[in-house]
């Protein structure tokens, strides 16, 4: 417990989703550069602000690729998630630390282009009727503690986050009201994302909350019948047994590409605009596509789909997931947020907050009818005081590989995994 000046609080916010691709920027793009793109948009549709589509996407290779390190098991998680969290506790970020998150989202604060993106993307999120998508904000608030206008207005018109005040001095009650508001929009999928003891009776301040789900329907189904169970190779070399979904000779056709080492396959979902992405390598090692995955090489990869009659043989698989990201986020750059020093002073107007840990919670099942997944994230902070011969290619995924789920016109990546173990 650290002394009676220093207040927790608890920022936590809940996507399915992800990340974004929209094709040629790289991390090390200068900001300044990519600002005055913006200034040339003329309409914060989303088709039109492909600028921070560029700079989400940045974040999310760079953020999967950092949490990959070391991990030798299924994952996944929704790094767009993670950028919306950080986006919103950026929006109070002062000084060094505001530029320190500048730096690592690859966005300008006080940008109306900006804001007008992430209104855009909430509101496509939530009127879209040809899917079960949606998305919310809340932000829940000790009791008498004030916050500046300011900054609530900003998160309420932009990111769709009304206030609540909450009696944190009962924990358990507090968690109960939090996490029944998290798994009402989740579909019951992210379940007891804050635990009682996350929250001091004392201490505890501010939580900020988002969630988004999702379910999609391929658009081209798998039938039951075909399904039957075939060897997998895991990413540790062992042979599993799995329960394999298959369109084998249809007359369907489907966007595909290969490289020298990758075969690349698109399944859209009913009404054209989300799509799964896989990324299958020839050679059965992630790591070579690991080495190599980033925004431009992903864009490119998109760009040379072509439709193709494929044989697909794909794994059903289920996976929830969480992640503790503060060292991952520190490796990234995310540092002064992190220390004594950090200024948040845009939140409530004191130089007295900064980051404790980041949590992440993640959940998606993919089977013959199609993909239902959401995600959660959760910044805690505190206040410091200071083919054989035939045309037919065949796409066996009977080893590990990479998949995400995009928007498909602007590319925007709703989710991002990798498989290693169908049924683990």
């Amino acid at each position: 417990m650290k002394s009676k000046s220093i207040v927790s609080l608890i920022v936590a916010v809940i996507i399915l989703a992800a990340a974004f691709v929209v094709y040629t920027v790289d991390r090390d793009s200068d900001i300044g550069e990519k600002e005055e793109e913006a200034d040339d948009e003329s309409s914060p549709a989303l088709g039109n602000i492909s600028t921070f589509g560029r700079a989400v996407n940045v974040f999310s290779f760079n953020f999967f690729k950092e949490l990959y390190a070391g991990n030798e098991g299924n994952m996944f998680l929704s790094p767009y998630s993670v950028f919306v969290a950080l986006a919103m506790t950026y929006e109070g970020a002062v000084n060094e630390t505001a530029a320190e998150m500048a730096e690592m989202l690859s966005v300008e604060q006080d940008n109306e282009s900006f804001h007008n993106y992430m209104k855009s993307l909430y509101d496509y999120l939530n009127k879209n009727d040809e899917y079960n998508i949606s998305t919310a904000n809340a932000l829940w608030i000790k009791e008498n503690l004030q916050l500046l206008q300011d900054y609530l207005d900003v998160i309420q018109t932009y990111y769709g986050g009304n206030a609540t005040e909450v009696d944190f001095s009962n924990p358990s009650e507090a968690a109960d009201i939090i996490n029944q508001w998290v798994e009402n929009n989740t579909n019951g999928l992210i379940k007891d994302l804050i635990q009682s003891s996350n929250i001091d009776p004392f201490y505890t301040a501010l939580i900020l909350t988002n969630a988004i789900y999702f379910k999609g329907t391929w658009k081209i189904q798998f039938d039951p019948e075909n399904t039957t169970e075939r060897d997998f190779e895991t990413c540790l070399g062992s042979i599993v047994g799995v329960p394999t979904m298959s369109l084998v000779e249809t007359e369907d056709i489907f966007n595909y590409t290969e490289t020298a080492d990758l075969q690349i396959l698109e399944l859209p979902y009913t009404g054209d605009e989300i799509s799964m992405m896989i990324l299958l390598p020839k050679n059965k090692d992630l790591d070579d596509i690991i080495d190599t995955l980033d925004n431009n090489e992903f864009a490119e990869w998109r760009d040379s789909l072509a439709e193709t009659e494929v044989n697909i043989y794909l794994p059903k698989f289920e996976m929830e997931t969480s992640y503790g990201l503060k060292d991952t986020l520190i490796q990234l750059g995310l540092i002064n947020a992190f220390s004594s020093s950090a200024d948040f002073s845009g939140i409530t107007g004191g130089k007295d907050l900064s980051i404790d840990s980041v949590l992440h919670k993640a959940f998606v099942e993919v089977n013959e009818e199609g993909t239902e997944a959401a995600a959660a994230t959760a910044v805690i902070m505190e206040l410091t005081g200071e083919g054989g011969g035939s045309s037919r290619v065949v796409f066996d995924a009977d080893h590990p590989f990479i998949f995400l789920i995009q928007h498909r016109e602007t590319g925007t990546i709703l989710f991002m995994g990798k498989v290693c173990n169908p049924i683990e």
